[in-house]
């Protein structure tokens, strides 16, 4: 009974394991390529999530127009990635680097809009600071010129 579990789970195990490795595409997209594929590829998709209806409504394309920036076509990048998708170790080394990058941008328009935050801040106190003294020019003015008047 113990042979029969045991050739049973080797069995098993046997008619899981896919003897059919992919072969490496002839139009393989390098590696570095295929990480920055990936990232825009996730900025598209980010994009479209926040803005689909306007994505759709204006009839831009970025997928085909990822493919045409990188020069691949879109059975290439299919190819590529299922390549990449069965060696998993190249593939988390992708996806380590794509996260990378992604986390790279993350905190450089983080940075930008910091600046920018606080540039925004200063123009708004300077907005308000010469408000504030116009209306006090003003306002120091009106008494005087009242007061002038009435004593011709």
């Amino acid at each position: 009974m113990k042979h029969l579990i045991y050739i049973s789970f080797l069995l098993l195990f046997v008619s899981c394991y896919n003897k059919n490795k992919p072969k490496k595409p002839d139009n393989l997209i390098a590696k570095d390529k295929m990480v920055t594929v990936l990232v825009d590829m996730s900025l598209y998709n980010s994009a479209k999530g926040v803005n689909k209806k306007v994505i759709e409504n204006s009839g831009v394309k970025l997928q085909e127009q990822i493919y045409a920036k990188h020069e691949i076509d879109s059975a290439q990048f299919a190819n590529s990635n299922y390549y990449y998708t069965y060696n998993t170790e190249l593939y988390n080394e992708i996806y380590k680097q794509v996260k990378d990058s992604l986390t790279k941008l993350k905190n450089k328009y983080k940075a930008i809009d910091v600046v920018e935050s606080k540039q925004k801040k200063v123009q708004d106190s300077i907005k308000r600071s010469k408000l504030k003294s116009v209306t006090t020019k003003n306002y120091l003015n009106k008494p005087l010129k009242a007061a002038v008047s009435k004593k011709d």
